[in-house]
């Protein structure tokens, strides 16, 4: 008679093979985990793709945890912050995990993507391995921007600004583009919604999609080996000399090669838990009210170097910059497994791919300091501590000085100068009555446009007409104001 140990351990066989007759238990596992890989796989180099998986795991478990308490409203997503940070029993510790894993995450990815490119990891079969790798580092750079959407402070506000400003560039159809990107003219619960949906649904399911499709890859056309100088690519040969090297040297992912892996998900999660602790949760830094801007707003720290390019490129090359160059550089990024898909492979014998990732990096470096140290502004305060000149009020009437006391304390002056002294984030205002009609100014200021947000919803129609009729006076001394020619034409005739 067996005992009872035997009988529970043989029902549980029989339970298991039921269960992997039916749903191939074994061959999946084979398939996946115990899948070879080469020996020479299990380096610390090759540890950057699991690490990034973690990462989107956790981002998952936390962003799904604060879901549950968000309120993707522009009256209530503030408030919501702000009662996760300092009311909810560990809702800081639980935004800290959120926006330090997406930090840990985009940061991890950059690795592994220059892993990839210095080990020749693109070429030949990986090229759609290449490729949705790349597909997935701008998805994870999009659920970060959209991340910091969500908190809709005053960072979040003027970022997204930014970007509006961007989309709008785009020819004939740019404003089309806005538009459906903020849900109407201006920022406001509707963009807000329109990116929740992003951030929570659109975002994360595209990139559990081409995850799929990127391990799928990995477990068909296999892990790549660790690149040996002489070694060259050959697409006549190359798949049988893999084989070769798997039937040589081959160890099931699980248990043989996955050890380092182990360890680096260990140092990941603590990095994420001690940054956690230590630095707590990003913002939020305000509310998200253009007439009440921080002293210098600025984006999350992957974004930071675009932050800097936009503010230091010449303005007239800025539209081409900013909507051919991305294009430019996906194309060519796409198209390397294609026109370099063969040949050396290792670092070593290839000082082009050494030096592209320095300059690259160094690059990146340089202007992600830039943008965290630089001012957004030379001149800051001049809403409150730079006077307007007697001479840019002389002579004005009743309704266009109180034009101006709107200018001066409706932080206008923090972007635009006026007689030398103010902000330079936009144009200088001490001529724009010469460039500008009346209703161009009104239209600019309520609708918004280029660089600037639109203003309709944030200053009453009383304001919005004493601030164009004082804008409308300031033209040069003999210069009379801008007109326009189409009703002058109309009036002549």
């Amino acid at each position: 008679m067996k005992p009872a140990a035997q009988k529970i351990a043989d029902l549980g066989l029989s339970v298991f093979n039921w269960v992997d007759d039916r749903l191939h238990v074994r061959k999946v596992w084979e398939s996946t985990a115990g899948h070879h890989v080469p020996q020479s796989a299990g380096s610390w180099f090759y540890v950057f793709g699991s690490a990034t998986l973690l990462c989107l795991m956790m981002q998952l478990v936390t962003g799904t945890l604060l879901a549950l308490v968000y309120v993707p409203s522009a009256d209530e997503a503030y408030a919501t912050l702000e009662y996760l940070t300092y009311q909810q029993q560990l809702g800081w510790f639980l935004r800290a995990l959120h926006y330090w894993g997406s930090d840990f995450m985009v940061g991890i990815m950059c690795l592994h993507m220059t892993q990839v490119f210095l080990w020749g990891a693109y070429k030949y079969p990986r090229e759609i391995t290449w490729i949705s790798g790349l597909v997935l580092l701008v998805l994870t750079l999009g659920l970060a921007f959209t991340g910091q959407v969500m908190r809709f402070d005053e960072d979040a506000y003027w970022g997204l600004g930014i970007g509006a400003a961007i989309v709008g560039r785009v020819p004939f159809v740019g404003q089309q583009l806005v538009d459906f990107m903020l849900g109407g003219q201006i920022i406001g619960s509707e963009t807000l919604s329109r990116f929740f949906a992003l951030h929570v649904f659109v975002l994360p399911g595209s990139i559990l999609a081409v995850v799929a499709l990127h391990l799928r890859m990995v477990l068909t056309k296999g892990i790549n080996e660790y690149p040996v100088p002489g070694m060259v690519v050959r697409r006549e040969t190359y798949d049988k000399e893999y084989a070769a090297i798997l039937k040589k040297e081959g160890v099931p992912f699980f248990p043989k090669a996955i050890d380092k892996d182990i360890i680096a998900a260990a140092f990941v999660i603590g990095g994420i838990v001690a940054c956690a602790c230590i630095f707590g949760p990003k913002g939020p830094s305000g509310p998200a009210d253009p007439l009440h801007i921080d002293s210098s707003p600025r984006p999350d720290f992957w974004f930071l170097w675009i932050f800097a390019v936009a503010a230091l490129m010449p303005e007239e090359i800025e539209t081409f910059a900013l909507l051919v160059g991305p294009v430019i550089i996906g194309i060519i990024l796409v198209a390397l497994p294609f026109v370099n898909g063969t040949g050396e492979k290792s670092w070593r014998r290839r000082p082009m791919a050494v030096i592209v990732v320095i300059l690259v990096w160094v690059s990146l470096g340089m202007l992600t300091y830039l943008g965290a140290t630089s001012p957004w502004s030379p001149v800051m305060d001049g809403w409150s501590s730079l006077p307007v000149g007697k001479e840019q009020i002389a002579g004005r009437s009743p309704l266009e000085l109180q034009g101006a006391v709107t200018l001066q304390f409706k932080q206008c002056r923090n972007c635009h100068m006026v007689d030398g002294l103010g902000g330079e984030r936009g144009p200088d205002l001490t001529d724009v009555g010469m460039r500008l009609t009346a209703p161009q100014l009104a239209r600019q200021v309520v609708q918004g446009g280029g660089n600037m947000p639109a203003y309709g919803q944030n200053l009453s129609p009383a304001e919005v007409e004493a601030l164009v009729a004082y804008m409308t006076t300031l033209v040069p001394e003999g210069v009379p104001p801008a007109q326009d020619f189409t009703l002058t034409k109309a009036a002549k005739q």
